[in-house]
């Protein structure tokens, strides 16, 4: 059975932002003003507050698009984040530098010392691990390359801000003409709300009946 379809917390400021947005169109406001107090304005944004996940029901396919979109680049930049603070990108830069270099060394020492005909295996073992260091060399460079190259392009698929912001906005508009507007213009007119008299009842809004005679008494409450 699947769940009920429910707004995440920290949209709900974007669903009043849209809801504040469709009370201002010109048709909504007009029926609105029927009612001088405010009062009725009130009770239709708390009512619509009130059914949020049932009106975002209807943009559900927009927002899940951009969930969808700001949970890659969420996870895209908490990736980036960890990979900036360890050792790897450090060690994959540093280890085919030093490799070469100590290899450089060991091959000229070997080398001059083969030139010179100097006696002994030092020679031949300074140039063995000349090459071995130089072997090193070359297969972490190889890695650190293939790592560069794959930072680079899972950074150019990732999701970018201004994506996130459009999918934002897609929804947004969505929200507004599918859910939040349609619910505003099915709900009844506000009557206008009758004038409070002198004698009459604050709870009733009832004229006061008009006495025969000259001696008019105000209305008992």
């Amino acid at each position: 059975m699947a769940e009920p379809f429910r707004l995440r917390p920290e949209d709900r400021a974007d669903f009043e932002a849209v809801l504040d947005l469709a009370l201002s169109a010109a048709d909504i406001r007009g029926a609105l003003g029927a009612d001088p107090t405010g009062r009725a304005a009130a009770r239709l944004r708390a009512h619509t507050l009130a059914h949020a996940d049932d009106i975002a029901a209807a943009a559900e396919e927009p927002y899940r698009a951009y969930l969808a979109v700001r949970g890659a680049a969420a996870r895209h930049e908490a990736l980036g984040s960890r990979d900036t603070g360890s050792l790897l990108p450090a060690l994959a830069v540093l280890t085919p530098l030093v490799a070469a270099t100590s290899a450089g060394v060991l091959l000229l020492l070997g080398g001059l010392l083969q030139v010179a005909d100097a006696p002994g295996p030092l020679p031949g073992s300074l140039l063995a691990s000349g090459w071995t260091l130089a072997l090193v060399a070359a297969v972490t460079g190889l890695v650190a390359l293939a790592a560069l190259l794959r930072t680079a392009l899972s950074r150019r698929g990732a999701p970018t801000a201004g994506r996130v912001e459009q999918a934002r906005l897609a929804w947004r508009q969505a929200l507004l003409d599918l859910g939040v507007l349609p619910r505003l213009r099915g709900q009844p007119a506000p009557r206008p709300e009758a004038a409070l008299t002198p004698c009459s009842a604050p709870d009733t809004l009832a004229p006061c009946p008009a006495r025969a005679g000259k001696d008019r008494t105000p209305c008992s409450d």
